[in-house]
């Protein structure tokens, strides 16, 4: 196996440690909140910490990453998060649960940037493709593991070693990370690299993409916080038996990342330009997440399980192309600036969807409302990304602009 596939393969363990440490307060929510007697809106206000921490924090990340260079500021931001994963096991109320959850936050910032800044530094445009797939599951696999191992950990020792176990691991992956050398495709881009920050903000791509991942962001962090509680409202499941529905929606999600990558690729093979690959593969993601607004009127759970796993699937092929746009238009070195900033709005853009939930349920309007949100937010994503990016035209390698656009 080529080394630089082991570099994938440690990509996938870290974002799927990432959101194996945030998840694990959705899956103890209902023991937490006996525990600690939180309200809706305490555990609504936890989730909007950490979005609102996250995204002010990816605003600086991904151009730490590229300042940094990416072996190191990759680093830094798995042990940070991993400690702060720990930390959750000593709160002892909301004021110590919402601390854990900024500085949470702020470290796992770190992930998204540097994953895609990896596909872009160490593979061509032919394999990026599957690089950006493969790693694009590893939250799937996160979501899927978490589920089914957590709660019954929890269960056995209590909730405190669920987040000790999951931190710890986080930094044996510093150490492994350390150990491993890998020659890049782009050597421009290992190094520390002169980015100016402003003028990749005010770009058009970035406003681009910014859009793509502030309208599918909202889907993913809504699905991610809420969808215990969903299936626990509507279908009576306590806690014990929220995992395997669980399982089964993020194990599509992971087949549709997967698919997001190599489709486009399959697509380009057979001669069609990026843009057109590009978009036909995520009009096709955005027509299929139109069924989740049915949800609730499904009357079991493993329906409502296949029709959601059937959103995130598309969610996560739809998202994988958002991010093969990026490393199309954007030179590898000023990738993490992008991305950076681009997450940042999606994140910030995610606390309205939270919030929302908490007073729908507080309303008496369930889950109707948000899901109708989530199903028409590709193919709004997609008309906006055309009207701003009317033609993808890859940049060339070792470009001296940082990205075009067409």
């Amino acid at each position: 196996m080529s080394a630089r596939w082991l570099i994938v393969a440690m990509v996938f363990a870290a974002v799927t440690l990432n959101y194996v440490d945030r998840q694990i307060l959705a899956l103890l929510k209902p023991t937490l909140e006996a525990t600690f007697h939180w309200s809706e809106r305490d555990y609504a206000n936890m989730g909007s910490a950490f979005q609102f921490a996250t995204a002010f924090a990816f605003l600086g990340t991904g151009w730490f990453i590229d300042r940094v260079g990416l072996r190191w500021g990759f680093a830094l931001g798995v042990a940070i998060w991993s400690l702060a994963g720990m930390a959750h096991a000593l709160a002892t109320g909301v004021v110590g649960f919402i601390a854990a959850r900024v500085v949470l936050g702020v470290a796992e910032s770190v992930g998204t940037p540097a994953a895609v800044k990896t596909a872009a530094t160490y593979f061509d445009q032919r394999e990026r493709q599957l690089a950006l797939g493969i790693g694009n599951t590893a939250p799937n696999f996160g979501a899927i593991v978490t589920p089914a191992l957590i709660p019954p950990l929890a269960v056995a020792y209590g909730w405190q070693a669920a987040f000790l176990l999951a931190g710890g691991l986080g930094l044996v992956w510093v150490v492994i990370w350390f150990m491993i050398r890998v020659k890049p495709v782009a050597a421009d881009a290992v190094a520390p690299a002169p980015v100016r920050w402003l003028d990749v903000a005010r770009s058009r791509a970035t406003l681009a993409i910014a859009v793509a991942k502030v309208l599918s962001d909202q889907v993913w962090f809504f699905m991610l916080l809420w969808l215990p509680d969903l299936f626990h409202r509507l279908f009576g499941l306590k806690q014990g038996q929220l995992g395997l529905p669980l399982v089964l929606v993020y194990t599509m999600a992971a087949a549709g990342a997967l698919t997001g990558g190599a489709l486009p690729a399959r697509l380009m093979a057979r001669g069609w330009s990026v843009d057109r690959a590009r978009k036909t593969a995520m009009l096709v993601y955005a027509l299929l997440v139109l069924p989740i607004a049915l949800v609730q009127s499904i009357d079991n759970a493993w329906g409502a399980a296949l029709v959601l796993g059937l959103g995130l699937f598309a969610h996560q092929g739809f998202s994988t192309n958002v991010f093969g746009v990026t490393t199309d238009i954007v030179a590898a070195r000023a990738v993490g600036t992008t991305i950076g900033i681009a997450a940042f709005c999606g994140n910030l853009g995610s606390i309205g969807m939270i919030q929302f939930q908490a007073r729908a349920l507080e309303w008496g309007w369930g889950y109707g409302p948000a899901l109708a949100i989530c199903a028409s937010s590709y193919l709004v994503a997609l008309g906006l990304l055309q009207l701003l990016i009317p033609r993808i035209e890859p940049v060339a390698p070792g470009s001296a602009a940082p990205i075009a656009v067409h």
